[in-house]
């Protein structure tokens, strides 16, 4: 019997996560606010029933009543975000904050199944975390002051990565953390907030070939800084995320394109200098011919998948055990392994769809600061999934980032939150852009018929009292003014 439920459950998993990722693209379809509430809502009914089903099989495979204490305390938590940005943040994206939850459910789930306590864990940081980031749509919304600190956010930033690489903890050949108060925290997961702010800053007092020189030579010292760090992931993301944004704030094609060019020649520079990076390109090219030298990881991951399959193996079913680093690099092998390959098709699917808001938030938002920020903020998010899931399935180098709000961390969890919660305030900002819009026409209006009714009492008058004159002197036409009544 419990067999034939985990069986089932797999199979439930796939059309729900299937039904949800339909609705997070099918709301983009319609402008009906009641259709796009009824999508918001059978979201939620979908994620719910995911989560129930995800600790039934839990609870049925491990038989421990602390398993539905937990489940309990992060409906608790889900509710609680959905709720507070319905009420709190009524102009906030629906669609984020579903995403969102939905994430969060799968991270807790998988997590949970390969180890309790851990998962417990991250739900203490991720409840945290969801405190912390509550108040950022309200700063972003109401200061205006975030435009003018770009030094600020550069010197914070490079003093930040420069004492990890001094001073910070080497963690598979890299130095990425240090501890605060017996806190282990990633600076580099926060620098990349402040990054974006910088960029977007500058590009938007001045584009000027000087100051674009001068911010690209900021961008340049954070990518250097990290790869001496030899955090080569996180190098590669602000490279992208610069290069993104120097487009998109200049237009200038030949500078942008001599930045790719120098990118190029910085990588080819990476893999000659650095042994471990060398050590991921053969892994990548053979991962089974390497198992020996750094191949397992890779090798363990592809095994994985290939056994999960399309329709996975269910909760239990598989061997996430076996793959390293399974809770933070490699845990989108762990869910396809027991969710299948249906499932982590429908996963991608999701974040791409928050980079789809992301990208619209900054199209339609009018601020020029604004629309760089959520446009870094978008590819810095979309091209670290891409990393993660690349680096899981061999179709890029392994590079050691985090799945955002998947994978266990709480540097990452708190500066993934926070981002969120930095474009659901400029999502509030747009549409309070769109109302000013709508109000104006309809002021301009109500103006114009004061200015008409004004004009048109003290007409009446007058023309009252010409009527008057002329009924006494009597009818004084002249011939062509009658030629013209006539012919109309």
């Amino acid at each position: 019997m419990t067999n034939l439920i985990v069986e089932l459950a797999k199979y439930i998993f796939i059309v729900l996560i299937c039904f949800y990722t339909y609705q997070s693209f099918n709301v983009f379809r319609t402008h009906d606010i009641r259709k796009q509430n009824k999508i918001f809502l059978n979201q939620n009914y979908l994620m719910f029933l995911m989560h129930l089903m995800g600790y039934l099989v839990i609870y049925i495979k491990t038989d421990d009543l602390k398993v539905w204490v937990f489940y309990g305390a992060q409906v608790v938590l889900l509710a609680g975000m959905l709720l507070f940005y319905a009420l709190v943040y009524k102009r906030s994206s629906r669609l984020l904050t579903n995403n969102v939850c939905m994430l969060l459910t799968i991270s807790f789930i998988i997590l949970t199944r390969i180890d309790f306590d851990s998962s417990v864990r991250q739900f203490r940081i991720v409840v945290a975390s969801a405190v912390i980031s509550a108040v950022i749509p309200a700063l972003i919304r109401r200061v205006r002051v975030f435009r003018s600190m770009e030094w600020l956010y550069a010197g914070v930033g490079v003093a930040a990565l420069g004492i990890v690489a001094l001073f910070g903890f080497t963690s598979y050949g890299a130095n990425l953390s240090f501890t605060i108060a017996g806190v282990t925290v990633q600076p580099s997961e926060f620098v990349k907030l402040l990054f974006v702010f910088f960029v977007a800053s500058r590009f938007q007092k001045s584009k000027e070939l000087k100051d674009v020189l001068i911010t690209s030579a900021v961008a340049a010292l954070h990518v250097i800084i990290l790869v001496l760090s030899r955090d080569l992931g996180m190098a590669l993301i602000f490279f992208v995320v610069y290069m993104s944004m120097l487009y998109a704030g200049t237009k200038n094609k030949p500078l942008t394109a001599a930045g790719l060019l120098g990118g190029g020649v910085a990588s080819v520079a990476a893999y000659h200098l650095f042994s471990h990076v060398r050590v991921r390109v053969q892994v990548w090219k053979d991962p089974f011919g390497n198992y020996d030298n750094g191949g397992y990881q890779v090798a363990q991951s592809l095994f994985a998948i290939g056994t999960g399959g399309w329709f996975g193996m269910g909760l239990f079913q598989g061997s996430p055990s076996k793959i390293p680093v399974v809770k933070k690099d490699f845990i989108f092998s762990a869910i396809v392994e027991e969710m299948g390959g249906i499932f982590g098709i429908c996963l991608i699917l999701i974040c791409l769809s928050c980079f789809v808001m992301f990208v619209n938030i900054s199209i339609q938002l009018k601020d020029e600061f604004y629309q760089l920020v959520a446009l870094g903020l978008g590819v810095s998010y979309a091209f670290q999934v891409f990393l993660t899931i690349g680096g899981g399935i061999k179709f890029i180098p392994l590079t050691g980032v985090t799945l955002p709000l998947i994978s266990m961390g709480g540097s990452s969890m708190l500066s993934t939150l926070m981002m969120f919660a930095v474009i659901q305030g400029m999502y509030i900002l747009r549409e309070d852009e769109g109302e000013e819009v709508e109000r104006e026409p309809k002021q301009q209006k109500a103006s114009g018929r004061k200015k008409r009714t004004a004009a048109g009492g003290t007409g009446n008058s007058g023309s009252g009292k010409r009527r008057r004159e002329e009924k006494a002197a009597g009818p004084k036409r002249h011939p062509a003014q009658g030629q013209r009544q006539e012919g109309r």
